[in-house]
């Protein structure tokens, strides 16, 4: 099976050293850590010793996430872009997370094309001096000004970024987006999760939906792995679930690790 990784949204409860013993428990190769929990970033534990802690662990810091609406841009944008980027130097992060806006708005044909470019072009400078990827991640909600990966990498090619910039490939997004093609030569990190609840139509599928992946999985997480890799994806795939009864799971390591079980048996299986 691919690398896997641990999102710290997933065990959202622990604290960042938890949530490095927990990855490593879990044999993952690296975490992505969120600014945008209840608890400070690190857990107030300075980037350097963040980085330190990690790295004695055996982790890579893959992401730190995230520039929230970075498609638009503005000086206010770009500065906390600039803090983030100094952030991910200091613990040694790989890369950030560039999340678009998801408020209906910037909507237009044309519009959200010349907007993402806008951001994508300063933010590419702004990556090289600071020896950092992009990770953009398109949002398959009907409201996101970025909701298809082609749009993605349209943009990315169209300001010189391939290979600075990155795909997230979220199997829950991608199946809101209503599936469409693989860009495993742009794709840096795969996020997994579970929607079990087949009563749910795509349009109403939310964050609060996204558990671990089980049998009884409707996002067909699996086959999109089992895709990517077969097209020549290499790189990690990420646990990121959202939903409460995840978050409050009492032995969360021990279902993780189910559930990556779940994944590695199936694919075998399906190889077979």
């Amino acid at each position: 099976m691919l690398p896997t990784a641990l999102n710290h949204m997933t065990v959202a409860r622990m604290s960042y050293v938890q949530m490095l013993d927990a990855a490593a428990a879990l044999g993952c190769v690296g975490v992505e850590v969120r600014n945008d929990l209840p608890q400070p970033l690190f857990d107030g534990m300075s980037p350097e010793a963040a980085g330190e802690l990690a790295r004695a662990k055996g982790l890579r810091i893959l992401a730190l996430a995230e520039v929230k609406r970075f498609n638009d841009w503005s000086a206010d944008k770009e500065a906390e872009a600039l803090a983030l980027m100094k952030i991910a130097v200091a613990c040694g992060a790989e890369a950030v997370s560039l999340i678009p806006r998801n408020d209906n708005l910037g909507m237009g044909n044309g519009e959200r094309q010349a907007n993402l470019r806008i951001a994508l072009k300063t933010l590419k400078s702004m990556l090289e001096d600071h020896n950092l990827l992009g990770m953009v991640e398109p949002l398959g909600f009907e409201i996101c000004a970025l909701r298809y990966k082609e749009e993605a990498v349209e943009g990315i090619e169209a300001v010189g970024g391939k290979g600075r910039f990155k795909l997230v490939h979220d199997t829950f997004h991608h199946r809101l987006a209503h599936g469409g093609p693989y860009f495993p030569e742009h794709t840096g990190i795969i996020h997994i999760s579970g929607v079990e609840d087949a009563t749910l139509s795509v349009a109403d599928m939310g964050d609060q939906h996204r558990v671990l992946v089980g049998p009884a999985d409707v996002l067909g997480n699996v086959q999109q792995i089992a895709d990517l890799a077969a097209a020549g994806y290499t790189g990690a795939i990420s646990f990121e679930a959202f939903a409460p009864e995840t978050h409050a799971l009492p032995d969360p390591v021990a279902e993780i690790a189910k559930s990556f079980e779940f994944i590695r048996s199936s694919l075998a299986a399906k190889a077979a």
